[in-house]
C-alpha cells in the first residue's frame, strides 16, 4: 500500500485577509497642489514685496500667512492621503507609514530648534527670514526623499531632491532673490509634481487592470 501525503491548497488571493494585503498607493495631488499654492503665494508675496524698491507694499504678516497655510493644509492633505492608503494594510506597512509621519513632526521639531539657537548665539534674529523658507523647503525635500524610497515612488523621491538642491542653492542669493527662486522653482516643480501624479496613477491602475 502507498500512501499519498497532500498539502493543503493555497489561499487564493480574493480570500486573503486584509491583514496581508500591501498598503494601497498613496494619492499625492491634493497635497502638491497645497504645497505648489503655498509656495507661490506665499513665497511671491515676499518676492513683491521685499528689497530696497519693493513692487508692492504688502503687510508683513501676509507672505508669512499665505506660506503657512498652504504648507499646514498640505500636511494635513498628505496625512489623509497615506491613513486612506494604509486601510486594511498589512502591519510592517501601518508602521512604516507611522514613523515617516512622526519624521515630519520630529523634523520640523529640530529645524525650530537649530534655527532659533542659531539666530539668538549670532544676535541676528532677522536671519530666520531666509532660514525659515531655505530650511523647510530642505527638510521637506529629505523628508520627500526618505517617503519616496519606502513607497518606492520614483517622482516622490524626484522632487524631494529638487526641493533639497534649490531651497538650500537659494541661500546664496540675498532677498527677493531667494523668494523668487522658491516661488518659481518650488511652485513650478509641485505643479509639474500634480501633474506627473495624475499620470502615475492613472497608469498603475491600467497596470492592475491588465
Amino acid at each position: 500500500m502507498t500512501s499519498t501525503a497532500t498539502a493543503p491548497p493555497p489561499v487564493p488571493t480574493a480570500l486573503a485577509t486584509p491583514s496581508a494585503r500591501s498598503a494601497s498607493e498613496v494619492d499625492n495631488r491634493a497635497a502638491y497642489v497645497s504645497f505648489g499654492l503655498a509656495y507661490v503665494l506665499g513665497h511671491g508675496a515676499a518676492a513683491v514685496s521685499e528689497g530696497d524698491s519693493p513692487l508692492y507694499r504688502l503687510p508683513g504678516w501676509l507672505p508669512v500667512t499665505l506660506l503657512g497655510t498652504g504648507l499646514v493644509t498640505g500636511v494635513v492633505l498628505a496625512t489623509l492621503a497615506a491613513l486612506r492608503a494604509q486601510r486594511g494594510a498589512a502591519a510592517p506597512d501601518v508602521l512604516a507609514g507611522k514613523l515617516l509621519g512622526a519624521a515630519w513632526i520630529v523634523a520640523f521639531t529640530a529645524l525650530f530648534l537649530a534655527i532659533t539657537g542659531l539666530t539668538s548665539v549670532l544676535g541676528e534674529p532677522e536671519l530666520q527670514e531666509v532660514l525659515w523658507p531655505a530650511g523647510s523647503g530642505l527638510v521637506v525635500g529629505l523628508l520627500y526623499l526618505a517617503e519616496g524610497s519606502v513607497r518606492r515612488n520614483l517622482l516622490h523621491y524626484g522632487l524631494g531632491v529638487w526641493l533639497a538642491l534649490v531651497s538650500t542653492a537659494a541661500l546664496s542669493l540675498a532677498s527677493p532673490g531667494l523668494f523668487r527662486v522658491l516661488a518659481v522653482a518650488g511652485g513650478g516643480a509641485y505643479a509639474l509634481a500634480a501633474l506627473l501624479e495624475h499620470r502615475r496613477l492613472r497608469s498603475l491602475a491600467q497596470s492592475s487592470r491588465n
